[in-house]
């Protein structure tokens, strides 16, 4: 699945890049045509430059969101509950640990009054 995402990711991108050339292109044609000053033509290409990458950010988040939903749905654990049984996991080990080291105490100091 990681691959999938890097893939919609990789083809965002380059729909952005080519995107972005075809604005370029068209703004030039317009220019070409005197349908809007050389002057104007950088400021119209920034403005629709800049609206593109917002609406890709956006559309970013909306897959994201989409995913999040997605593995919810699909019960995958996520990082946060992986690092969560990690913890603890870690300290039941510990617990055990503590337990093993009272018993083995315990048991030792039963011998000892069992020999005296």
């Amino acid at each position: 699945m990681n691959e999938l995402i890097k893939k919609a990711l990789a083809l965002g991108v380059g729909i952005t890049i080519t995107s972005k050339e075809k604005v370029e292109k068209a703004v030039e044609e317009l220019v070409k045509k005197g349908e809007i000053a050389p002057g104007d033509s950088k400021e119209l290409l920034n403005r629709l430059i800049q609206k593109g990458e917002d609406e890709q950010n956006e559309l970013k988040r909306i897959v994201r969101e989409q995913l999040k939903l997605l593995l919810v749905e699909l019960n995958v654990a996520t990082k946060d509950d992986i690092l969560r049984l990690e913890s603890q996991i870690k300290d039941l080990k510990v617990e055990k640990a503590d337990v093993s080291e009272v018993q083995t105490e315990e048991q030792s100091g039963k011998q000892q009054e069992d020999q005296a």
